[in-house]
């Protein structure tokens, strides 16, 4: 009986998958010409033919409507169908990258800052979000917030340019001048001449 058995539900099985990739080959078309009219450029017809397969619960769906809104110029779009994928699979970090993009568009930084800071929740040691995220704190010349950020990635690449230089001037800027001329002078030895760390030392001497 058992042979018997595992016969029938392989064959249940094997029905199951041709069923699934039968109703499935709508979208694949239109994934693959929406990759063609992408490639042409053509965003908003691209759009069109994701839209005439799409699916509320789909995380593919939304996040690939997030990507072609955005290249459309369709920020706002593009947003709410990140934020829709981001629903769906929250402990994914693809579509909190994606929306950056167009939130970078909007100029929406208190939005870009939560997501960078969603982002570490998730993937705690995340380079590029940290990073990321001092520079925002920088330029608001949030210098004690920027320096933890910083701290964190520079401990994990000790002789990365951008690392040492922005660690530099934030040390600067908060007068731990022992520590901005250490990491200048390092920056130095990745660059030679370099034009920033250079102007950071000769504002400390």
């Amino acid at each position: 009986m058992k042979p018997f058995k595992n016969i029938i539900l392989s064959a249940l099985l094997l029905a199951n998958i041709e069923t699934n990739a039968q109703s499935n080959k709508p979208l694949y078309a239109a994934f693959v010409q929406s990759y063609e009219l992408e490639a042409n450029k053509n965003y908003e017809t691209a759009v069109s033919v994701i839209n005439s397969q799409y699916n509320a619960n789909s995380y593919e769906i939304n996040l690939r409507l997030g990507w072609l809104n955005y290249l459309a110029g369709k920020h706002k779009e593009s947003v709410s169908f990140y934020q829709k994928a981001n629903n769906i699979m929250p402990a994914s970090i693809e579509p909190l990258w994606g929306i950056v993009n167009p939130l970078t568009k909007l100029e929406n930084w208190n939005e870009i800052e939560k997501t960078y800071g969603s982002i570490l929740k998730i993937d705690p040691k995340n380079i590029q979000a940290g990073y990321y995220l001092g520079l925002i704190y920088y330029y608001r010349k949030d210098y004690i917030r920027a320096k933890k950020q910083f701290d964190i990635v520079l401990n994990l690449y000790p002789f990365n340019y951008n690392y040492m230089l922005m660690s530099a001037w934030t040390n600067y800027f908060l007068g731990n001048k022992n520590e901005a001329s250490v990491l200048f002078n390092k920056t130095l030895l990745y660059t030679p001449n370099d034009k920033s760390a250079l102007e950071g030392l000769s504002l400390i001497k």
